[in-house]
């Protein structure tokens, strides 16, 4: 057992530790870590914000933790809670986060690293040409009207590929089909439609990134077989997300339950927390408004992973990038 800024942790396994139940919270906190990668506290609060969710109302189980756990915004990056619907379980944009649907994708060559090494300073400065990155505008898509846009949030990765960026077989390995259902587009403000409009297709800043990666080796043979891995193949990794948009429908919901929340008689030990009941009118515009933005995620990585194959194909002359 330990106290760690006066919350008491309980080591369940080596790799398991247990925030005890106290005050307000209506759970345990439960975080998965090794001793070494447990955060601290004197200038990490993340710990705190385990125990701030176990707060909410309507949460089952615990309030968790993976390894990963660091200081966020209400929630700490890493954690995860459910709440039960029919118990009043709640709905909070702050754990969802304000790069909504951010995400990874992998796409994979049957090249090798000895393949492209001549050529790899050709294939840097093709990516670095095709693929926007950095705050503020400029994306592979400039959308032409609002229109374009909204049909974007509708559709998703469906929408790209339907526009040329990639093929059927890109959606299929793609969760969802790479469309989220229940986008709500009359609950995304003018604001975050202006900061989207010009974004699709783009990495955006803080730790987003595009790699170009080589297979160094494979833990599990079953699964790398599955993905088609095998060691020195040449893959390339996309992470991002919503971009503006996103942030700007979390920020937009974020203020409009903070001013709902006594209605529904809820308080948290955090504003950035802000919640209301998952089926309350504000709840279901925020969830709404969501799958938009997840939709628009779902567009943006598609769209990238379609100006990489073309980077590709510029520098060594293969499309063959899947």
């Amino acid at each position: 057992m330990a106290h760690v800024a006066q919350l008491e942790l309980v080591q369940e396994t080596p790799f398991r530790w247990r925030i005890e139940q106290h005050g307000e919270m209506r759970v345990a906190g439960r975080v998965f870590a090794s001793s070494a990668l447990l955060p601290d506290i004197a200038t990490d609060e993340a710990l705190r914000q385990v125990a701030n969710v176990a707060t909410l109302p309507g949460i089952v189980e615990a309030s968790y933790a993976m390894p990963d756990v660091h200081w966020g915004y209400g929630f700490p990056i890493g954690g995860v809670a459910a709440t039960d619907v029919a118990a009043g379980g709640v709905v909070s944009p702050g754990g969802v986060g304000f790069d909504i649907s951010c995400g990874v994708r992998l796409l994979v060559s049957q090249l090798r690293d000895r393949d492209i090494a001549p050529r790899l300073s050709a294939l840097m400065d093709s990516l670095s040409r095709q693929i926007p990155r950095g705050m503020g505008k400029g994306a592979v898509w400039s959308l032409g009207s609002a229109d374009e846009l909204a049909d974007v949030m509708r559709n998703g990765a469906g929408y790209a590929v339907a526009h040329g960026f990639g093929s059927d077989a890109d959606l299929a390995r793609c969760e969802d089909g790479g469309t989220m259902a229940r986008a709500e587009l009359d609950a995304v403000s003018e604001r975050a439609r202006s900061r989207g409009l010009l974004q699709v297709g783009s990495l955006g800043s803080g730790n987003h990134f595009l790699e170009v990666q080589a297979v160094d080796r494979i833990y599990d043979p079953a699964a790398g077989n599955t993905f088609g891995l095998f060691p020195g193949q040449i893959c390339v990794m996309i992470h991002c997300g919503s971009r503006g948009l996103g942030h700007q429908i979390c920020s937009d919901h974020v203020k409009a339950m903070g001013s709902a929340m006594a209605h529904y008689g809820i308080s948290v030990p955090d504003r950035q927390l802000a919640c209301v009941p998952v089926e309350s009118i504000e709840g279901r515009s925020y969830l709404g408004a969501m799958a938009a933005a997840a939709n628009y995620a779902q567009a943006n990585r598609q769209v990238l992973a379609a100006a990489a194959r073309k980077a590709f194909f510029d520098s060594i002359g293969t499309h063959e990038i899947a």
